[in-house]
């Protein structure tokens, strides 16, 4: 009868866990989505750095509110005080691991079952952060003539608007019109 309860607690825990991870994915998705089609034209690295700041901090956000959920099961079932409880949790989702506390017995698994979990979440945001500079780059590359190498194609002409700074005599001696 422990083993079942122990498997329905780890069940739920990993199941809030995947919700909550997709549901900051979603909302992460649709606010970048609205970051890259507000303008038309390259963000520029300080714009690009500061969206990836802000990103970031959201996940972090997202994952902090991830061990507090482990942290309360933990403070309810397992640890007398949420000093302990957010310690242990944090440590266990990091995969830092801790030897000075230890789940009681019956509640063991929990500790791994939330590390491999966060390893699983934090490859996840990883990998979404690595596709969202992906993005970045390639979006300044398609509007910059220095770094149209890299995507192996022309310049868009919208990058001609921002370069309108220069006089007539300058922009027509830079080379051809880009198209």
């Amino acid at each position: 009868m422990a083993f079942l309860h122990e498997a329905s607690a780890v069940t739920v825990l990993v199941v809030l866990t995947l919700s909550l991870q997709w549901a900051g994915m979603a909302a992460l998705i649709h606010w970048v989505r609205a970051q890259f089609t507000r303008g038309l034209c390259r963000l520029g690295p300080w714009r690009s750095g500061m969206l990836i700041v802000r990103f970031t901090s959201i996940i972090i956000i997202l994952h902090g509110l991830q061990i507090l959920l482990w942290a309360s099961f933990y403070r309810w079932e397992c640890f007398p005080s949420w000093e302990s409880a957010l310690y242990f949790s944090i440590a266990s989702y990091s995969t830092v691991g801790t030897g000075d506390l230890l789940l009681p017995r019956t509640w063991r698994i929990l500790g791994v079952v939330e590390s491999g979990t966060g390893v699983l979440m934090c490859g996840l945001s990883v990998g979404f952060i690595f596709a969202v500079i992906t993005r970045l780059v390639e979006r300044e590359a398609r509007f910059s003539p220095e770094l149209a190498w890299m995507t192996g194609q022309k310049p868009s002409s919208a990058g001609v608007w921002e370069r309108r700074a220069f006089g007539p005599a300058e922009r027509d001696s830079e080379g051809p019109p880009l198209t």
